[in-house]
């Protein structure tokens, strides 16, 4: 296990400082143009259209724009689904001050064993939704703890753990703002479910400003991107992980509420947070940039087939985008 993590450190590690080399000699005018082609033009962008993307740095958005007809716009609420998840790791991370526990690390990391999990129904709490019948009462599985396992479980026990298991969607929504309120008091986050892991709901507009508050160096989660890694894929790690979203062509790591994008043959190392309705966010390896591919796509996602996956989808063009931003050549 130590040799994957540092392995997929290393990778990381040259991929972040490649972009940043990058980042230094492409003009901003070519980068724009080989990220509008890649999205309008590109064969897996094409499959994932219509959507809204952008690409910003620390500051402000760079680029961005609609691809499709009928695409989304940056001020188009939509649900996040497991983009949520990203929001609360960083929730706890500013919460713990940047020390997170060995016990935040194994429910971040989703090897808690709280995995008899499966929705939130809209008038729960948080409490009443980790307890309900639908979810097991809230029961931890001792086949899945210590290992991987994909599930909302995880933060819905984690989120009772830190206090919140007495308030409904909307007093969520209110104390994940004031949790990460260096992104500014206007932000705008809802809750349609009191779910962590997946009932969040938000603006490509609104959810970059995270993002951009990330690469600031606002938030605690910025020096916690990529930490505490585990392998994910249980075919290449069978040994820590039992079941992961992503293609089992693929291995990634996940680290606290998100992503490592480093699989040794296609990964770019980036940090990100699918969900499954295709909302996309991303941070490039070199923490210099961020970019979203924004739809709601609810086709496609109990499909056995990965390609027709709205996420996978999302994040077949995403890369490219990113891709194509990074060097400034439109892919195809």
């Amino acid at each position: 296990m130590r040799k994957i993590i540092l392995t997929a450190i290393g990778l990381a590690c040259t991929v972040a400082s490649h972009a940043a080399d990058l980042s230094t000699r492409i003009p901003l005018t070519q980068r724009v143009a080989a990220a509008k082609a890649t999205a309008n033009d590109a064969a897996s962008c094409k499959a994932a259209q219509p959507f809204f993307w952008e690409v910003g740095n620390a500051e402000s958005p760079l680029a961005g724009g609609q691809a499709g007809d009928n695409a989304p716009t940056a001020q188009t609420k939509m649900a996040l689904a497991s983009a949520s998840k990203w929001l609360y790791g960083a929730y706890v991370a500013q919460e713990r001050q940047g020390k997170l526990t060995d016990e935040d690390i194994d429910f971040l990391t989703f090897r808690s064993g709280y995995t008899h999990f499966r929705i939130c129904l809209p008038n729960q709490t948080v409490g009443e939704c980790q307890a309900s019948l639908l979810n097991g009462r809230g029961r931890i599985d001792p086949q899945t703890e210590g290992f991987f396992d994909y599930s909302g479980g995880h933060m819905q026990k984690h989120a009772t753990l830190m206090g919140l298991g007495m308030l409904n969607k909307d007093e969520l929504a209110v104390a994940i703002k004031q949790g990460l309120r260096p992104i500014g008091a206007d932000w705008d986050l809802s809750y349609s479910q009191a779910q962590l892991a997946g009932g969040g709901a938000d603006t490509p507009a609104q959810y970059a400003r995270f993002l951009r508050a990330v690469l600031k160096g606002d938030l605690q989660i910025g020096a916690l991107l990529g930490t505490h890694a585990v392998c994910t894929n249980p075919l290449t790690c069978p040994k820590d992980a039992i079941k992961a979203p992503i293609p089992s062509s693929e291995t990634w790591h996940y680290s606290i509420g998100h992503w490592v994008e480093d699989d040794p043959k296609v990964g770019d190392g980036a940090f990100s947070s699918p969900g499954a309705f295709g909302f996309y966010p991303w941070i490039d390896a070199s923490k210099t940039f961020y970019g979203i591919l924004a739809r709601d796509d609810r086709s496609g996602r109990r499909s056995d087939d990965p390609e027709q996956k709205p996420a996978v989808q999302s994040v077949d063009c995403g890369r490219l985008i990113r891709a194509a931003w990074l060097d400034g050549q439109a892919r195809p």
